[in-house]
């Protein structure tokens, strides 16, 4: 299917005026085989995801104006999945010692890249980067706000009603859960049309059609997005009484939910 470049030409400059410069440029990045979180996705992760998130600032800034409201003092805000720090940092620097923040990674390049960004203020005790699978573990923290960016997707669908009940167990009366996730059409058709809109978008951020198939290909099976109805029931299911949609371009979206 084609699409005319010129809206996109537009987004994605407007995209990409926004965006720090602060990793390696993802052009020419290419996975070998299944796709992994190593050092060389590492080096790049931030442009890369400036490059393959439509409205990434937008998401970004939504995530923390949102859960900055149900921030309690004395509790923490915890990551899951937290890369290299991106969606704790904007908590840590306005809540400071009030809260303590807890991110959780099994990527050891990731580990690392968080583990020096925050360096300081895991050496004065209220940031903690622990290497955890959520396959099997969960932080046991009382947590106002718990983020889930981009991350649920690449646990087994089998764990995911797991880990939602574990976030709503140990979030604190009033908390929220935000999940940000890739999401499936609600149909074949309208799926289909959706990716070819987004691979249309990457495509204009400068990555070339083989760039887009290699990723395509090396995350099928890695990462295993479901229907944005799903998520929602999976949430509800989990015990989050409240839950709403704040966030949404073609086969992206981003919850909110709330625990009583």
């Amino acid at each position: 299917m084609l699409f005319s470049s010129g809206y996109f030409d537009i987004l994605v400059r407007e995209e990409m005026r926004n965006q720090p410069e602060v990793d390696r440029s993802s052009l020419g990045h290419m996975p070998v085989g299944r796709w992994a979180f190593d050092e060389g996705v590492t080096e790049v992760f931030g442009d890369m995801l400036s490059r393959s998130i439509p409205q990434y600032e937008v998401m970004r800034k939504s995530v923390f104006e949102l859960g900055r409201q149900f921030v309690l003092p004395a509790t923490a805000i915890v990551d899951l999945g937290c890369s290299k720090g991106d969606a704790l940092a904007p908590f840590v620097e306005t809540f400071g010692e009030s809260n303590k923040y807890i991110g959780v990674e099994i990527s050891r390049p990731m580990l690392h890249a968080a583990r020096q960004r925050f360096c300081d203020e895991i050496e004065k005790g209220h940031v903690m980067i622990a290497e955890t699978d959520l396959r099997n573990d969960y932080p046991r923290a009382l947590a106002s706000v718990t983020l889930c960016i981009l991350s649920l997707q690449f646990l087994p669908i089998e764990h995911r009603h797991r880990l939602l009940r574990d976030a709503h167990e140990n979030s604190a009366a009033g908390g929220v859960f935000i999940l940000v996730e890739k999401i499936l059409g609600a149909s074949a058709d309208l799926n289909a049309r959706m990716v070819d809109l987004y691979h249309a978008y990457k495509r204009q951020a400068g990555y070339s059609n083989e760039e887009v198939e290699r990723k395509k290909l090396a995350l099928e099976g890695v990462l295993v997005p479901l229907t944005a109805r799903w998520n929602e029931e999976l949430l509800r299911g989990a015990g989050f009484e409240q839950v709403d949609c704040f966030w949404r371009w073609m086969n992206f979206g981003g919850w909110i939910a709330t625990r009583a």
